[in-house]
């Protein structure tokens, strides 16, 4: 079954742009697009397309309100939602990511990057390893004292575990992960799953989150 999108934007040569880019891969389908945040969340719910891509700023309804309320309802499978941001927005990356867009992209971004991250979270996985996304998370969080709310909460994972999560707070994928490790990529998918378990997560967007906030990971 080909991966289903859902594209919202207010501008229409955005949607009709990567639309078409989209479309032209035979592995995915745009299934609907919106002008704004009402329309999408509404639309999203009639056609609960694999993967949304949610431009941030949007009239109506924001991009960051819509992926909210559709991330909020839940069901199975579950609707991936990917912002579409630049670098001047960087407060609304920093709440997408907590609650619970599966990642990012800057709109100028190549349209390789593009098809990959679409491919990427319809897996469900997050978009966090692209050289951008680190740059955009130390951008966000330098500009932030870690509150420390969940450093308890890592009390639950082993040493191995911890490790795990700061090497993914640092971008890098599950083989990046097994190379640093030397251990075999199976090994790390078994750490991330109980990374995610112990401290009830939802995907890898949010794990970077909680390292940033508990102090584990600083910028730099």
């Amino acid at each position: 079954m080909p991966i289903t999108v859902f594209i919202a934007d207010d501008q229409a040569m955005v949607r009709q742009g990567f639309g078409a880019l989209l479309a032209a891969q035979p592995d995915i389908s745009v299934i609907g697009d919106a002008p704004d945040g009402r329309v999408a969340v509404a639309e999203v719910a009639r056609l609960r397309p694999d993967v949304v891509l949610m431009d941030v700023r949007m009239p109506e309804m924001n991009g960051l309100d819509a992926a909210r309320q559709i991330l909020a309802t839940g069901g199975e499978p579950p609707v991936r939602v990917l912002m579409l941001t630049t670098f001047d927005i960087d407060d609304y990356v920093y709440e997408a990511l907590r609650i619970g867009a599966s990642g990012f992209m800057l709109k100028d971004a190549p349209a390789e990057e593009l098809i990959r991250a679409v491919r990427v979270v319809s897996e469900g996985h997050a978009l966090l390893a692209p050289t951008v996304t680190r740059r955009l998370i130390e951008e966000v969080t330098s500009r932030r004292t870690p509150t420390r709310v969940r450093s308890s909460a890592l009390d639950m994972l082993t040493p191995r575990e911890r490790e795990v999560l700061e090497l993914i707070a640092r971008g890098l994928s599950n083989i990046e992960i097994a190379e640093h490790l030397f251990v075999a990529e199976q090994t790390v998918k078994t750490h991330v799953g109980k990374v995610l378990s112990k401290l009830d997560l939802r995907d890898r967007a949010q794990a970077v989150v909680v390292a940033y906030e508990s102090g584990l990971v600083t910028p730099g």
